[in-house]
């Protein structure tokens, strides 16, 4: 097997079902998760984001990439665009269209590697699938993620404040 995209130095591969482990570690510590809601990993919830990842890509053809440093087998991050249903209520956006996301284990935070992988996964979907609205959420308060948002041409069009959790601010790239 090979990887579908390849960057200046990462390799970029539909998901497999060896990456178990690997997606597993990638939300274990803490302050990667700071800014993924309040869940705590466990090997069954790899399991079903890796399903549900796997699922995008079977049913529309795209989906999250594994992402690797050239040569290396470990999952320093998950970045792509995706199909999912956030079931936010009508007027929210975040149904039946793209969903773009990332996340980077924090070994690898401020090395420009969400960028170089985003830019390269947006560029393909393009390519691919047309160009078309995209849309994505940050929690609040994320400036990292919130920066990169805006340098892959996204642009905040709302919020989404559920009755737990923390504050989403929702992004759209148009067409």
């Amino acid at each position: 097997m090979k990887p579908l995209l390849e960057t200046a130095r990462l390799e970029l591969w539909q998901p497999r079902p060896t990456d178990l482990a690997d997606l597993f570690k990638l939300t274990l510590d803490e302050e990667t998760r700071h800014f993924l809601g309040t869940f705590t990993p466990t090997p069954m919830d790899a399991f079903n984001r890796l399903l549900r990842n796997a699922g995008s890509w079977a049913l529309y053809g795209y989906g999250t990439f594994a992402v690797r440093i050239k040569g290396t087998q470990r999952i320093i991050a998950t970045c792509g665009v995706f199909r999912s249903h956030r079931g936010f209520g009508e007027g929210q956006g975040m149904d039946n269209v793209p969903e773009a996301g990332w996340i980077v284990h924090m070994d690898h935070w401020g090395q420009g590697l969400a960028r170089e992988a985003m830019e390269a996964a947006l560029a393909w979907f393009d390519q691919t699938h047309g160009h078309q609205r995209i849309a994505c959420m940050i929690e609040e308060g994320h400036a990292a993620s919130d920066a990169l948002a805006r340098k892959l041409g996204f642009a905040t069009y709302g919020r989404h404040e559920p009755e737990e959790g923390a504050t989403l601010v929702l992004y759209e790239r148009l067409a």
